[in-house]
């Protein structure tokens, strides 16, 4: 009997590396968004605010002649 080898062409190794690293981000990015929202939810019921140390500039538009 005679084994059967299987040959893998370079090309297929970068599309699976492609493939993995799309994964790879998607699933992080998916994280990011679950996190952000976890903590938000938890400041909420905690009662702090993140914003309260922002300074906001304002809208207003000055024109000097």
């Amino acid at each position: 009997m005679q084994a059967n080898l299987l040959y893998i062409d370079p090309s297929v190794t970068t599309y699976l590396i492609q493939a993995i690293a799309g994964v790879a981000i998607a699933v992080g990015a998916g994280l990011a968004i679950y996190f952000r929202k976890a903590k938000k939810k938890m400041n909420e019921k905690l009662g702090i605010d993140e914003n309260k140390n922002k300074e906001v500039e304002s809208d207003d538009i000055e024109f000097k002649e």
